[in-house]
């Protein structure tokens, strides 16, 4: 009897670990942060892409106003296949798209935007990344929406079809 109920036990107490690793493997541990927003854009001094003129924050982002905030690099290859999406925004009259150059060489993105065309009104650097931690970026490409100093929503990724139109929905 001793023999059978040993087997029995090593088969029971395996059946609950597989269950316990089974349901564990369909819960997802991926973070996703919450895209939908509303935190006061962050203030910083920032040099522009061609000038190296000084920039305060305050003097970019109004009231009233639409601006949509994205990082990127040359050597991005996912900004490069946002980059139509980005072009196609930038041709909507009521909003104005502010580039973060993260982490580039200025001859490489400029480069890019020869190469590509350029979506932004105004590009800022950010050479050592400090910017796009102060926005709580997580990585490149990501895009920020703002609306009376405001982000509204933040996209982390490349943009794609969905999320524009759900931008020009918003815009309007």
């Amino acid at each position: 009897m001793k023999t059978k109920l040993i087997p029995s036990a090593l088969i029971i107490i395996f059946c609950i670990i597989f269950l316990i690793f089974y349901k564990g493997l369909q819960n997802s541990n991926i973070y996703i942060p919450k895209n939908n927003i509303e935190i006061d854009v962050p203030t910083f001094n920032a040099t522009l892409f061609d000038t190296d003129k000084e920039i305060l924050s305050e003097e970019i982002f109004k009231n009233n106003k639409f601006y949509f905030m994205n990082i990127w690099s040359s050597w991005c290859i996912p900004c490069r296949e946002e980059h139509q999406f980005l072009m196609n925004l930038g041709s909507q009259e009521n909003i104005e798209i502010i580039g973060l150059n993260y982490k580039d060489k200025n001859q490489n993105a400029k480069k890019f935007l020869k190469e590509f065309n350029n979506p932004f009104k105004l590009i800022i650097s950010d050479i050592d990344g400090t910017i796009a931690i102060e926005w709580g970026a997580i990585g490149v490409p990501e895009s920020f929406l703002i609306y009376n100093k405001k982000i509204i929503k933040k996209i982390v990724g490349p943009l794609d079809e969905n999320s524009l139109l759900e931008i020009k929905k918003i815009i309007q």
